[in-house]
């Protein structure tokens, strides 16, 4: 395990708080956040994460800092499919535009608790039963297969378990109510749709948990290597939403790159885990070997999906979508 200076944990805490407070100060007041101050933001989040890593290089040292750049990287790129199932999401309530980026802001709070407690709870366990190490790669080829045949778990909104929980906890009615979560109705209080979309939206990052958090391990075991570029990737997932909103459907090979992604971290795990079980002569895959493979894989797949565009299937004559329903109730 790394020794980590107190005041560089300071300083990652300092870094998300104040970030977090400007980002909720700027968009205070509900509007529809365009491509252009999408794009400036998700810059931001960026910057920043890069900076962090230029001071883990200079502080822990150049394998530290290669590990946090491929675990943020790692991170970054699988966290493309939440971009999916939040369009899916919205659509499914209906939620206007302009409240989007309140429901992922704090979709992004209760995203860095949960993923932190799953990450600490990672970490503990693989410093003490390495063999898990054996059941994450299952884990991540079992999702690398469901990716390359196309077999991926769709996501219901109206199924999830936060959602049915928070039914049982307050009740839920059918129109919003501005930006607001809950108001009164006859003199108690009861929820409103952006509620039961924040609660979705934190049923969602627990089913990519599963997927995230074993790969994450796959490139470091130390919790402050893993949480902070967890941390920083999802910090940038609402910017990147937004830049990229209206165009997901044309990156159509990413989920092929994401495979192969998932792929290799799993047999990474397994040398990871051969070479501390079976036989400190078995090699494990470096950090910069890893590093290297997602960025030219990640970018095969953009490059290859731009290129070889999907041509449109137009609906047939006569036949109208049907507009997705809230469907709150039960």
């Amino acid at each position: 395990m790394l020794e980590v200076p107190l005041w560089l944990w300071g300083a990652f805490a300092a870094t998300v708080v104040v970030s977090l407070a400007v980002d909720l100060l700027a968009h205070r007041t509900a509007h529809v956040i365009g491509f252009r101050e999408a794009a400036a933001w998700s810059g931001v989040w960026v910057g920043l994460a890069l900076v962090f890593a230029a001071v883990v290089f200079l502080v822990l040292g150049t394998t530290a800092g290669t590990e946090y750049t491929t675990a943020w990287l790692l991170e970054k790129s699988l966290s493309v499919d939440n971009l999916f199932v939040f369009a899916v999401i919205f659509a499914y309530f209906k939620v206007p535009r302009a409240y989007q980026h309140r429901v992922l802001f704090f979709g992004v709070m209760g995203a860095l608790v949960f993923r932190g407690i799953f990450l600490s709870l990672g970490v503990a366990v693989v410093s003490r039963f390495t063999a898990v190490l054996f059941a994450f790669a299952a884990v991540l080829f079992y999702s690398a297969y469901k990716l390359l045949k196309d077999e991926e778990d769709s996501f219901d909104p109206g199924k999830s378990f936060a959602l049915r929980l928070l039914r049982r906890i307050v009740p839920v009615r059918d129109e919003y109510a501005g930006m607001r979560f809950f108001v009164k109705e006859a003199g108690r209080r009861v929820a409103t749709p952006l509620l039961a979309v924040v609660a979705a939206i934190e049923a969602a990052d627990l089913i990519f948990a599963v997927d995230s958090v074993p790969a994450v391990l796959a490139v470091s075991d130390d919790a402050f290597i893993v949480y902070t570029s967890n941390a920083f990737a999802i910090l940038g997932l609402r910017a990147l939403y937004f830049m990229l909103a209206g165009l997901l459907d044309r990156f159509h090979y990413l989920n092929k790159g994401l495979a192969v992604i998932l792929a290799f971290i799993g047999v990474k795990l397994i040398f990871q885990a051969s070479h501390k079980l079976i036989s400190p002569g078995i090699p494990e895959i470096p950090s910069p070997v890893s590093l290297a493979v997602i960025v030219v894989v990640l970018a095969a797949s953009i490059v290859l999906s731009l290129r070889r565009p999907v041509p449109p299937h137009p609906a047939p004559a006569g036949v109208e979508e049907e507009e997705p329903q809230p469907n709150i109730k039960e």
